[in-house]
């Protein structure tokens, strides 16, 4: 069965609760189970906990599917299971005690084996330098789900240097911003002042922008349907897109990170006008650059569904001047954005009634 790329919010709402929604908690319950089975405790919490209160980000990132046509739940599978490794490897490096950078970077080599054309023979240690070792195969087998799917897709040579790049970038993401607090802000801006190329994005946005999978997703999802749309998708997606997915993440986030003592890109700017300023910006150009994409009227949704959706999180409403605020960035970003947010919050009621996860 094929979908089709929804262009109108009543038919991406369709696809999203009909198909897509049902085939991402399919998948999910496979990794769910199989992290009831991880023998080593520390590693057996983190990655039920990563599935529990993350489910929202495979979700989301799934949307993408819909571009791969007649293999999206192919899609979803990838989707699902790269993200799934993220969250999973996010958890553990938050929640560590380790604050050991090259211990952060063989864990996310997972990553960069993930999307490799060529099969992972024989996987390293992961864990090789932390004390939690043994996973049951958990974090490999989700490796593997990953090249089940980009191996099948054809000459996935052409958009492999896209998601590489993003991919690493990501994965220098993680490894600075989970190191010692005071060697975080050094580290994070000399490798601003080395690897960013928009001279109109701030320190703490690129970081922010390098911490999205959404540009992976779409490229894989278009190339599973057969095109390479890898340097448009860039261009559209870094830094625009993606800048949008995680700076709104962390405005959401901001009293727990504060809680929990975890770094918070939005925190570093001057004041709470800077930063609702600055996401503006982010969302005019997100709508700008995603004009010239093939399916350009999905792509605009997700513009809508992404500022509707965060805020549609109640910890958007406990933030300072949050009702206030919120208000503000729908009403700049269109009614669309304005109907996502109403049925993010019926559908969030519906889930948390029905006992399921984030």
């Amino acid at each position: 069965m094929s979908v089709n790329v929804p262009k109108t919010l009543p038919k991406l709402l369709f696809t999203c609760y009909r198909h897509i929604f049902p085939e991402v908690r399919t998948n999910l319950n496979r990794w769910e189970n199989f992290a009831e089975r991880v023998p080593n405790d520390e590693l057996n919490k983190q990655a039920k906990a990563s599935i529990d209160t993350k489910t929202f980000h495979c979700e989301g990132g799934a949307i993408y599917a819909t571009l791969a046509k007649s293999r999206w739940k192919e899609a979803v599978k990838f989707i699902v299971a790269y993200q799934t490794i993220s969250d999973y490897l996010d958890n553990l490096c938050d929640r560590s005690t380790s604050m050991d950078p090259d211990d952060f970077r063989r864990l996310h080599d997972s990553m960069l084996n993930a999307i490799l054309n060529e099969p992972v023979n024989e996987h390293p240690n992961y864990y090789e330098l932390r004390e939690d070792q043994d996973d049951g195969g958990y974090l490999a087998s989700l490796v593997d789900t990953c090249q089940e799917v980009v191996q099948k897709i054809p000459n996935y040579e052409r958009v492999y240097p896209a998601v590489r790049r993003l991919a690493q970038l990501y994965i220098d993401l993680q490894v600075h911003k989970h190191v010692k607090l005071d060697e975080r802000v050094p580290r994070l801006t000399g490798w601003y002042d080395e690897e960013n190329e928009h001279e109109f994005v701030l320190w703490n946005e690129f970081s922010a922008v390098t911490g999205s999978t959404i540009g992976i997703f779409s490229i894989i999802s278009y190339a599973l349907d057969g095109y390479d749309y890898s340097g448009q998708v860039m261009k559209a997606y870094f830094p625009y897109m993606q800048g949008l997915h995680i700076l709104l993440d962390y405005y959401i986030d901001q009293n727990e990170d504060e809680q929990e003592g975890d770094l918070n890109f939005c925190h570093y700017y001057e004041d709470e006008h800077k930063t609702i300023e600055r996401l503006k910006f982010f969302i005019d150009g997100s709508r700008m650059s995603t004009k010239k994409l093939p399916d350009s009227d999905f792509h605009q949704l997700i513009v809508s569904g992404l500022v509707g959706l965060y805020l549609s999180d109640l910890k958007a409403d406990e933030l300072h001047d949050g009702e206030r605020n919120r208000k503000d960035l729908l009403r700049h970003s269109g009614m669309k954005a304005q109907m996502i947010f109403m049925n993010g919050r019926a559908y969030r009621k519906w889930k948390k009634k029905k006992g399921l996860g984030e």
